[in-house]
C-alpha cells in the first residue's frame, strides 16, 4: 500500500506542474474539472449547492465513479472495508445508524443487511445519487429491511429526533467540505447522537499547510478537527488502526464529551447522570438491599422501645435514654 503524502500542498502550482509531468494522461480530465469548478462557483450560492451540482454531473456519468470508485471491484472493496471496520469496532445489529453522505450505498447496503429492520437511515445532499441508491437496494434484494433514504439541504439534522442514533457514519464527506460545513455538522450531531453513541468520519489529512484543490478536495490537520469537535462539547480521537488499511483518508471517532454524556466503560455513578447521591453514610451504606432493610428495621424497633421507656421513666432516666438514642 502506498504511504499517504502528508506534506504535499496539492493546491500549489509547483505540485500541480510535477503531477502533470508524472501523469500527463490525467491532465485533460483535471482541466475539465477546473472549468466546471469555475462555472459552478459562479452559479452556486453556497458550498452545499455547489457540491450538489458536482454530484449531479458525476452521477450522470457513473454513480460508482461519483462516490470515488474507479471500477465496480473497487466500489465493492471500499464498501467492504468500511463495513468490516465498523463491525469490528462496535457496530451491532440492534444499533440505529445514521449515514451522512450515504451515496449509492457503497457501504450502506452492507450496513442495511447487518442491522435490524428499519435501523438504517441514509441522507445525502444529492437526490441524483439517492436514485442510484434505490437501484442498489433493489439489486441486493434488501427492500424488506425498510431503510430510510432522504435528501437534505444541510447538516443540521433538524428533522431527526434527539438522541436517536447509536452510530453516525460519514465516509468521504469531510474530504469534500470546507470547515464551515464541518462546523455545522459538529454543532448538531451531538443532539441526534445517543448518550453512549459514536460518530466516525474520514477526512483528507495533511501535516503541512491546510489547503483545498478546486472546491472539491479539502485537506486538514488532525488537531484542527479535534479542536472543532471540542468546541461543540464533543470528544474526538484519531483512529490509528484505520491507517493500516489501504485507504487515502484518515479517520476520527467522536463521542459526547465529559459532562455531556458518559461513554461505555467509564463506570459512571448514578449521580453523574443528574441524580442526587444518598446522604446516608452509616453502616448500611454499600450493603445489599435486604441487609439495608434489616438494619433499618432494627433501628426503628430500638427507637420505639426507647420512646416507650422514656414515657414511663422519671426525668433523669429520660435523659439517659435520650443519650443512648443519640449514640445509635
Amino acid at each position: 500500500m502506498p504511504r499517504k503524502n502528508l506534506t504535499a500542498n496539492r493546491a500549489a502550482l509547483a505540485h500541480r506542474a510535477r503531477y502533470a509531468l508524472r501523469h500527463p494522461g490525467r491532465v485533460p480530465r483535471f482541466l475539465l474539472r477546473a472549468g466546471r469548478d469555475a462555472w459552478l462557483r459562479f452559479r452556486s450560492p453556497d458550498h452545499v449547492a455547489y457540491y450538489r451540482a458536482v454530484m449531479k454531473s458525476d452521477t450522470a456519468g457513473s454513480p460508482e465513479a461519483a462516490v470515488g470508485s474507479r471500477s465496480h471491484d473497487r466500489w465493492l472493496a471500499l464498501g467492504a472495508m468500511q463495513f468490516d471496520y465498523l463491525a469490528s469496532h462496535g457496530l451491532r445489529p440492534e444499533h440505529r445508524m445514521l449515514e451522512i453522505g450515504c451515496g449509492n450505498l457503497r457501504a450502506g447496503w452492507r450496513f442495511i443487511q447487518h442491522l435490524d429492520t428499519g435501523h438504517y437511515y441514509g441522507i445525502d445532499i444529492s437526490p441524483d445519487i439517492l436514485f442510484a441508491a434505490q437501484d442498489t437496494l433493489v439489486r441486493q434484494g434488501l427492500q424488506d429491511k425498510r431503510p430510510t433514504l432522504t435528501p437534505v439541504r444541510d447538516l443540521t439534522f433538524a428533522f431527526l429526533p434527539d438522541g436517536y442514533f447509536d452510530v453516525v457514519h460519514a465516509h468521504s464527506v469531510f474530504s469534500h467540505s470546507p470547515l464551515s460545513v464541518i462546523d455545522e455538522c459538529f454543532a448538531h450531531v451531538g443532539r441526534v447522537l445517543s448518550p453512549d453513541g459514536w460518530f466516525d468520519f474520514t477526512f483528507g489529512r495533511t501535516e503541512g499547510e491546510e489547503h483545498h484543490v478546486l472546491r472539491e478536495d479539502f485537506y486538514y490537520r488532525t488537531e484542527t478537527l479535534v479542536a472543532l469537535a471540542e468546541k461543540h462539547g464533543l470528544s474526538a480521537r484519531f483512529m490509528d488502526d484505520w491507517e493500516k488499511l489501504p485507504h487515502g483518508q484518515s479517520k476520527i471517532r467522536v463521542t459526547h464529551g465529559p459532562g455531556r454524556a458518559e461513554r461505555p466503560g467509564t463506570g459512571a455513578r448514578p449521580e453523574a447522570a443528574g441524580t442526587e447521591p444518598e446522604a446516608d453514610a452509616g453502616p448500611e451504606a454499600g450493603a445489599k438491599p435486604k441487609a439495608v432493610k434489616a438494619v433499618k428495621a432494627a433501628k426503628t424497633a430500638k427507637a420505639t422501645k426507647s420512646a416507650k421507656a422514656a414515657k414511663a421513666a422519671k426525668a433523669p432516666e429520660s435523659s439517659k435514654t435520650a443519650k443512648a438514642r443519640v449514640a445509635d
